[in-house]
């Protein structure tokens, strides 16, 4: 486990090679305990800054050491502007995976230092399908990738050389019968806020980028890059057109001893299986003070820490019933009216003790030997906290 002591020092070390202020904004991706970018992490955020400026001088210089597989696709803008009220140059350091929603927050810093590990992605949205209680389920994914509809028409016309008004009219109406017009129009509107937020966000840099090069690093980003998995790395985000800068070897050395500190950390490197976390013959497994995510510079620390809660359920028969019968023979030279009442009715007690303790023993036998249906985890009580660790 890394300890502060130790990222203060390679922060520093990064400061004194940058000549900047280190800002990390750190969402791990532990297998099964994953963080994402949200707007609640714009106030710890804000403390940071804040003790920044602490002096009354203004930032020259802030470099954010950004981790995270994306998250709330309205919270960048929020942290980019931010940042511009108290530093004149905003850069961004990516040590490895800076997807969707990160990439987006590196799209507004004036340079993107990417090492040979360093990753963007596509930043074309997904839609989150909610079905309002009561009501029954779609027969859709949970989530509809944004881009995948307007491939969808682009596929009919082009691929399946669809070109009669009434035949694309009767395929954009099977369109509307799935998703419903509501939906449509709720992916019309991500289409555009998305272009929208990532032109605003590269009119940020300094100096300012021209038309042509936005235009077309938003085209690349929400539309030529087909998979939304699709890692970008430094050498084809500057072809795209991004602002990147290659670090030094020194300097990338520091960044990547950074990430493996974080790493450690936040146990980054947990297995993905489940069943793991059920060594022993318990259905329960909780882990509390479980740290998910940080924001850390050389002033401050807050974690998100909060119960990793995990739980086997078992297909276990319905109402099983158990009939417990304890027979008590006694010997032939004893004869059952000479035993006093009173360790008659103690015997009774503990006769009916004995099949209680039995029967709860089957029970728990029959559950043990159920299969298993499937493993719920949730992460429980997270909250934003400022710590010493």
């Amino acid at each position: 486990m890394s300890s502060r002591n130790e990222r203060l020092e390679l922060m520093k070390q990064i400061e004194q090679e940058r000549r900047s202020k280190v800002l990390v904004y750190f969402c791990g991706d532990r297998p099964l305990a994953g963080a994402n970018i949200a707007d609640d992490a714009i106030r710890p955020l804000y403390d940071h800054l804040l003790a920044f400026n602490a002096s009354g001088r203004s930032i020259d210089s802030i470099d954010v050491y950004l981790y995270s597989l994306g998250g709330r696709l309205e919270v960048p803008w929020r942290i980019a502007t931010m940042l511009r009220e108290f530093a004149k140059h905003v850069n961004v350091i990516i040590p490895w995976k800076a997807y969707s929603a990160a990439t987006l927050i590196a799209l507004g810093a004036d340079k993107i230092v990417m090492g040979r590990k360093g990753e963007l992605s596509p930043i074309d949205p997904s839609l989150q399908v909610i079905v309002p209680e009561g009501t029954p389920p779609l027969a859709l994914p949970p989530q509809i990738g944004v881009e995948d509809i307007s491939s969808y028409v682009t596929f009919v016309k082009e691929r399946a050389g669809l070109t009669d008004q009434s035949a694309l009219a009767q395929t954009i109406c099977i369109l509307a019968d799935k998703l419903t017009p509501p939906v449509l129009g709720q992916i019309q509107r991500a289409h555009s806020h998305i272009r929208l937020v990532a032109r605003k966000l590269l009119s940020l840099c300094q100096p300012p980028l021209e038309e042509r090069r936005i235009s077309a690093i938003v085209e690349a980003l929400t539309e030529k890059i087909y998979l939304h998995g699709h890692g970008i790395g430094r050498k084809e985000a500057i072809e795209i057109g991004l602002q990147i800068e290659e670090p030094s070897s020194k300097l990338e050395d520091m960044i990547w001893e950074l990430y493996r500190s974080y790493e450690s950390f936040l146990k980054l490197r947990t297995t993905a299986d489940p069943l793991s976390y059920f060594p022993n013959e318990e259905d329960e497994y909780k882990e509390s003070n479980t740290v998910i995510a940080c924001i850390e510079s050389t002033e401050k620390l807050h974690i998100f820490k909060g119960t990793l809660s995990m739980k086997r359920l078992r297909k276990i028969p319905q109402q099983p019933t158990i009939n417990i019968n304890l027979g008590l023979q006694l010997p032939p030279s004893i004869q059952p009216a000479e035993i006093p009442p009173q360790v008659q009715q103690a015997v009774q007690q503990l006769l009916q003790q004995g099949a209680q303790l039995v029967r709860e023993q089957v029970l728990k036998e029959i559950i043990r030997q159920s299969p298993i249906e499937r493993i719920d985890g949730r992460f429980i009580g997270g909250v934003w906290t400022e710590s010493t660790e």
